[in-house]
């Protein structure tokens, strides 16, 4: 079985990438679980994992002639993670088209892929996980921008028949403000309310310690909430290699 996900927000600063890795520590409870940063020009997942030492990265393997997948990735946390670099000429290098023949690779041997997406729908490369993905994972903060960004990327992953599976309401400091969110959110989305994430300040340390965050505050409120989180995103049973097939075969966008 394997389902691919693509985490998205439509803006920066949601914290897509800490609940990418979240997701995926707590998927693993019952799953085998692949996360790759396709935030291909402006990565930083191998902060969040203790991976910046590395020497292959997804970059590497989207070259002409390149590394072969298995080399870009890593067991961390009890997952499989494939981190992207950060460097500009290497992005500039890279065939982002090639993130399908990945993507497709590593469905061989995974129940989930989380694809940790670009901030902004900008670019092919940007929005080349939200096409590839089954269903897509929307970050929002509770407030109307958010919102209205989080929207636009629904709207362009349903224009390639990417299902929402969810919102994560994420930094949530007023519980006012998810009571006037929430309900246009429901009429709106899609899909479900995954859970309510409250700003934590064991998030920030998390991240500066360079740890995802189940790893350095377990017991915190905001790892609970993405548990839940977890619990709620029912993961469907599909075919490895029909999988694979499909993501190789996937439409490559233009840019929005």
């Amino acid at each position: 079985m394997v389902e691919a996900f693509a985490i998205a927000s439509g803006k920066g600063g949601t914290g897509k990438t800490t609940s990418t890795l979240a997701l995926g520590m707590a998927l693993a409870a019952e799953y085998d679980v692949t996360v790759v940063d396709a935030d291909m020009g402006m990565a930083n997942l191998l902060f969040h994992a203790d991976l910046e030492a590395v020497e292959t990265t997804l970059h590497d393997v989207l070259v002409e002639g390149g590394a072969p997948v298995e080399a870009a990735v890593y067991e961390r946390h009890g997952l499989s993670v494939v981190p992207c670099g950060t460097s500009l000429a290497d992005f500039s290098a890279a065939d982002p088209t090639r993130l399908r023949d990945v993507v497709a690779t590593l469905a061989a041997d995974t129940d989930v892929i989380l694809l940790d997406s670009a901030a902004t729908l900008s670019s092919r490369a940007a929005v080349l996980p939200v096409v590839l993905a089954d269903r897509v994972v929307v970050v929002l903060e509770p407030t109307i921008p958010s919102l209205s960004d989080g929207l636009k990327v629904q709207e362009y992953a349903t224009s390639y028949d990417t299902d929402t599976a969810g919102i994560l309401f994420n930094k949530v400091r007023d519980d006012d403000a998810i009571s006037r969110i929430a309900p246009k959110a429901e009429r709106y989305f899609d899909g479900p309310t995954l859970a309510t994430v409250p700003a934590s300040g064991d998030v920030r340390a998390a991240r500066r310690a360079g740890r995802p965050l189940l790893a350095h505050a377990p017991t915190s409120g905001a790892a609970a909430a993405y548990r839940e989180a977890a619990r709620a995103l029912e993961v469907r049973d599909g075919d490895s290699g029909t999988v694979a097939d499909r993501f190789r075969s996937a439409v490559v966008p233009e840019s929005p």
